[in-house]
């Protein structure tokens, strides 16, 4: 029979935390060492000038004080409703420790020299595959996209491959952040950060 515990060390430990960067840091190297694959994959919701929501994974490719940094194609659909409306939610599920964290908040651009260096740090296909795609608008058929990307490595041979003008990061800078620890009988662990003009204020909440 399950037994009810209410001193798990674990939860009791988060929901102490005064600092959401470190925990997060602390939770993200946990997701490393137990999540088989992607563990900084994360669902990410927009939504444009009409208002309707829109969700879809996206990587997690930095995170420090200032947010959460992903990349994509400025001219594909979540390019789009950024422009319209810069703001945006996400969520990180690791399924393995039971774990979610959630945050909303503004939505800026990275630098240049920060796109530049996450785009040079790529595989030498993926960004040809950048470059050849026109993410989120009608394809023929794939081989059409495959002829793209073989006309492109021919003309680039081995020579460096630049970063296209529509293709950058964009940095969440969270307004809340939210940490959840699976509970037995759904009596969960959650605790809030809210951000403040001194920092953060942090709130814990009922399952």
């Amino acid at each position: 029979m399950d037994q009810l515990r209410t001193d798990d060390p674990q939860a009791a430990d988060f929901t102490r935390s005064d600092d959401p960067v470190a925990l997060f840091a602390a939770w993200m190297k946990d997701a490393e060492a137990a999540e088989p694959e992607d563990p900084n994959a994360m669902a990410l919701a927009t939504a444009g000038a009409d208002g309707l929501p829109d969700v879809r994974m996206v990587l997690l490719k930095g995170f420090d004080a200032q947010g959460f940094v992903f990349y994509t194609n400025t001219q594909s659909t979540k390019g789009a409703e950024l422009a319209e409306n810069p703001q945006a939610a996400l969520v990180l599920h690791w399924k393995s420790l039971r774990r979610q964290v959630r945050a909303r908040g503004a939505i800026t651009p990275v630098t240049s020299e920060e796109a530049d260096a996450y785009f040079q740090s790529r595989r030498r296909e993926s960004r040809l595959g950048a470059i050849a795609s026109q993410q989120s608008r009608p394809l023929a058929d794939r081989a059409t996209l495959m002829d793209a990307v073989a006309e492109l490595s021919a003309r680039y041979g081995d020579g460096p491959i630049p970063r296209p003008a529509h293709w950058t990061g964009f940095r969440i800078t969270p307004v809340t952040l939210e940490f959840w620890q699976n509970g037995e009988f759904r009596l969960h662990d959650r605790v809030r950060f809210t951000r403040t003009d001194g920092g953060w204020s942090r709130a814990r909440l009922y399952p």
